[in-house]
């Protein structure tokens, strides 16, 4: 497919080839929860706790004799029948994280990608690169260009004015090649590729 490729001035400066197998193919939303859920994942921190019934400070004496009282028998203070007791089967501390195939990776970060282009919301630029790297005049390029909620996914490196510039906006995001990754192409509304980024992309995912 051929995409026409723009600068930060909205004007044409020739056109890109991309390949079907990358950015043609059809939207599994099946895949893209799959990605999702396992990134999100990995990121939760597992520090979740509640104390059991060892990790209660009290006495370890029996609250009253086995039998006789007319009261339910009990063992402990320190149970979860009690106020201040333990919490039964409560979170304990450990990871979230889950083992998901390469191929169902490489799959949903080119189902990312083609969903992006089926919508019209696939944008190719140039490069990302400013004559002042100011976060004001940057944003009045993107007023220009309609962008609210945009990702701009660059080469391999990025350029530092640039990507400080961008820093400060809220909604904008900006990436080497080698960090595109499903939920950050699907949290926001536009994607833009530089033509290096494009170009690098499209090679690592055939």
């Amino acid at each position: 497919m051929k995409l026409t490729v723009r600068n930060l001035d909205n004007q044409e400066v020739g056109d890109i080839e991309l390949a079907e197998s990358v950015f043609g193919l059809p939207v599994r939303r099946d895949i893209l929860a799959r990605v999702v859920n396992w990134q999100l994942a990995k990121r939760r921190a597992g520090t979740h706790k509640t104390k059991g019934i060892s990790d209660i400070r009290g006495t370890t004496k029996k609250p009253y004799k086995q039998k006789g009282t007319g009261r339910a028998r009990q063992g402990s203070l320190r149970s979860p029948q009690f106020r201040g007791g333990a919490v039964i089967f409560g979170p304990v501390v450990r990871s979230h994280e889950f083992d998901l195939q390469k191929k169902v990776r490489r799959l949903g970060l080119k189902t990312a990608l083609s969903a992006k282009q089926a919508e019209g919301k696939l944008i190719v630029i140039d490069a990302a690169r400013l004559d002042e790297a100011k976060t004001k005049a940057l944003r009045a390029r993107f007023d220009a260009l309609g962008w609210v909620s945009v990702l701009i996914i660059d080469g391999a490196t990025l350029d530092e004015g640039f990507a400080r510039a961008a820093r400060n906006l809220p909604k904008v995001d900006v990436l080497p090649q080698q960090g595109a990754n499903v939920y950050d192409i699907l949290r926001r509304d536009t994607l833009v590729l530089t033509r290096e980024g494009a170009t690098q992309l499209e090679a690592r995912l055939k």
